[in-house]
């Protein structure tokens, strides 16, 4: 299947209009070395929209071969060391929740509850970060955020990277802070609180809360 036929039925309705663009790129792509898998690029899109009631955006995805699953900040079950941003966004997670420490990265149980986890850039050559910036992801990722901003999902950014896709969300429902890499980490992410005030604010929504 092609990417767009990758996805559940109702992002192909939502995003009916990027068909062309996305097309494009799935074209440019057939040329390149992509990571995450082919099979797995639209991995997030396989949730149905109506089910999704937070958004978490990514930069791009992991590059070393074999990590990156297609969910944002998500590795393998197989991966045998936890990339530095997961380290943190687990330490930040134990801090916030008093969760248990985790070991495996992979978060297909945030997915499975609603959680979005969606890189600004979809793809990237292993071995290299950002090496697809300039292959098109940016404007259907933001066509996504204005999809996921009317559906009033709760908007999660972290780094500088996303913040431009803040606008499309209500700022009441919208938590920002730096991103969990080493690099910026003690810049504010650390500390942020992120999921607890994801659960606060689903309260306020009367959605279900999120066993993080």
């Amino acid at each position: 299947m092609n990417l767009f036929e990758q996805m559940h039925p109702e992002w192909q309705l939502a995003l009916s209009q990027c068909r062309k663009d996305l097309d494009a790129i799935d074209i440019g792509l057939k040329t390149l070395e992509t990571t995450p898998p082919y099979e797995l690029i639209m991995r997030a899109y396989r949730k149905p929209l109506s089910e999704i009631k937070v958004v978490i955006f990514g930069q791009d995805p992991y590059p070393t071969p074999g990590v990156a699953q297609g969910l944002a900040f998500s590795t393998s079950e197989t991966a045998h060391k936890l990339p530095a941003s997961l380290r943190n966004i687990y330490k930040e997670l134990e801090s916030d929740c008093g969760t248990t420490p985790r070991v495996s990265g992979d978060l297909a149980h945030w997915s499975e509850q609603g959680v979005f986890l969606l890189n600004r850039i979809l793809t990237t050559q292993p071995g290299f970060s950002m090496a697809h910036v300039h292959v098109g992801w940016q404007g259907f990722t933001e066509a996504t955020a204005t999809v996921l901003g009317a559906q009033n999902v709760i908007g999660v950014f972290w780094g500088n990277t996303v913040k431009d896709l803040q606008k499309y969300f209500d700022p009441a429902f919208t938590i920002s802070s730096a991103h969990p890499s080493p690099l910026s980490a003690y810049r504010g992410f650390f500390g942020s609180k992120p999921f607890s005030t994801v659960n606060e604010l689903l309260t306020k929504q009367g959605k279900s809360l999120i066993t993080w």
